[in-house]
């Protein structure tokens, strides 16, 4: 059932949600923090007064290759403005306030179209979070109102100039000097282990010359860290905590949902580049991520991960805040089967990587969800059962159980699971080579393929046009699209 008519009672009487500022503390290199930052946001409800205050908290581990001195104080006050602004929105959706009022610190842009960019991360982002709440009516127009209100030169919670207009004065993106190589953000998964051993092998300084970053660091992350030759003190961490009173609301009832994390994580890099000297910085989202998760709709859980909301966010970067970053997707020319096929060889990894969201805390394989299902199914093409049992602790096509999921990830039923998970058509070519096990095996050995054979999904036609080669459109910089082409072909990965 649908969620409407709480979405209409908490918009009334919450109607205001206010991102007051930030306190930072003073960067160190003698503290144990080099960075420490507090986000304000406040919800006030219809009377006018306080309802929920959150203060959520960023810091940023001491390391010996940062010069945060050497980055403009105006430029340094801006990223941590605009990472608040990718944070307000994971609390804003539990009362969905209409009007969303910016306090901005002094030099900061915030003109018209720097608020429909806003607006249209927040709303596309929030695809999901619309979508699985049952609030189908809601549009871009009308879902928030965002109000700027010029703040004065000091950017603490609340400061404001009474003179100051609603309109924040015009400033001008910060240059600053930065070295040409390149921050890898490592998520523990397949991805980032392929993008950092691609760029390890084809940059003029190797590994030596790549920066990993790791945002809340498990097990999984630092241990792929370690297997690509970097110990801990060589990793850029980001610590993110969450206000404890988000948790209790959502346990109170009210709205939740998936929110577009990817674009936090796209604001929080910024800040390693300028204190790393840093220009580059290259994730690994693949062509995949742009497929909807709802087909013919722009319900999307890895819109964030697309290339659509990647070239947004980098012309937003170069006339907000600085042309000097260039935020890219190394992996955007390779799809899901590609990456797979080049993972399987990087043995070293095999026993350490992981991408299950469910296990994440207990840094498992779950065995039990969609994303497990679909990298058991991805990477079947290119490596033997008994391998992949190794990875997963078990035969996950011999689970009848996960029927419904397969369905969901094949295209039998209209809408893929809302993960991170391959296209319908990577599922379907990497299951078609999977027919020989089928036919071979006994009876009812792997019950998933049974199934899959005798469906309609089986039938259709998909060819190898699906992963092999390199897809269109992308942001490769010449020297990088180069590199991973020769590293493509004395791989022999299309061969």
């Amino acid at each position: 059932m649908g969620k409407q008519d709480l979405y209409a009672r908490l918009r009334a009487e919450y109607p205001l949600f206010v991102y007051e500022g930030y306190e930072a503390l003073p960067l160190a290199a003698s503290s144990v923090d080099s960075v420490h930052v507090r986000y304000r946001f406040v919800v006030y409800d219809a009377g006018g007064k306080e309802a929920f205050v959150f203060r959520p908290e960023w810091r940023i581990p001491a390391r010996s290759f940062y010069a945060a001195e050497a980055v403009p104080a105006d430029l340094w006050r801006n990223l941590l403005f605009q990472l608040g602004m990718a944070e307000l929105v994971s609390y804003w959706k539990a009362t969905a306030s209409p009007v969303v009022e910016i306090h901005c610190p002094a030099g900061v842009r915030m003109d018209e179209e720097a608020v429909a960019f806003w607006k249209k991360l927040y709303f596309n982002g929030l695809g999901e979070y619309f979508y699985l709440n049952g609030l189908h009516e809601v549009t871009q127009a009308g879902f928030m109102t965002i109000r700027v209100r010029a703040a004065a030169d000091n950017p603490s919670f609340g400061a404001e100039d009474p003179a100051a207009s609603a309109a924040q004065a015009v400033s001008t993106a910060v240059e600053m000097p930065l070295s040409p190589r390149v921050i890898v953000p490592i998520g523990g998964g397949k991805d980032s282990v392929v993008t950092w051993e691609v760029l390890a092998h084809t940059q003029a300084d190797g590994a030596d010359g790549l920066l990993p970053l790791i945002l809340n660091p498990r097990g999984a992350t630092l241990a792929c860290c370690a297997a690509g030759g970097k110990t801990e003190e060589g990793i850029a961490v980001l610590n993110r905590r969450l206000d404890p009173l988000l948790l209790e609301l959502n346990a109170k009832g009210f709205l939740n949902g998936h929110t577009p994390f990817s674009a936090l994580l796209a604001f929080a890099t910024l800040l390693i580049a300028a204190m790393s000297g840093r220009r580059y910085i290259a994730l690994s989202n693949e062509s995949s991520a742009n497929e909807s998760t709802v087909p013919g709709s722009k319900v999307n859980h890895q819109y964030s991960k697309s290339f659509e909301f990647e070239a947004d966010f980098r012309r937003y970067v170069a006339a907000y805040v600085s042309p000097s970053f260039y935020y890219f997707s190394f992996l955007r020319p390779l799809s899901e089967l590609a990456i797979a096929r080049i993972f399987s060889d990087l043995k070293v990894y095999h026993a350490v990587f992981k991408s299950c969201n469910v296990g994440s805390k207990r840094d498992v394989w779950c065995g039990h969800c969609a994303k497990c299902l679909f990298a058991y199914i991805i990477f079947s093409p290119f490596l033997p059962q008994s391998e992949l049992e190794r990875i997963f602790g078990r035969n996950l096509l011999a689970d009848a159980s996960m029927l419904p999921l397969l369905q969901e990830l094949d295209g039998e039923t209209p809408v893929k699971p809302f993960e991170c998970v391959g296209t319908v058509a990577e599922v379907n070519w990497a299951l078609r080579r999977l027919r020989p096990l089928a036919d071979t095996s006994a009876p009812g050995a792997y019950p998933l393929l049974d199934a899959y054979f005798a469906s309609e999904a089986a039938q259709r036609p998909v060819s190898d046009a699906v992963w092999r080669g390199l897809f269109e459109p992308h942001a490769l910089p010449p020297e990088f699209l180069a590199g991973l082409k020769t590293y493509l072909q004395a791989a022999h990965i299309f061969d």
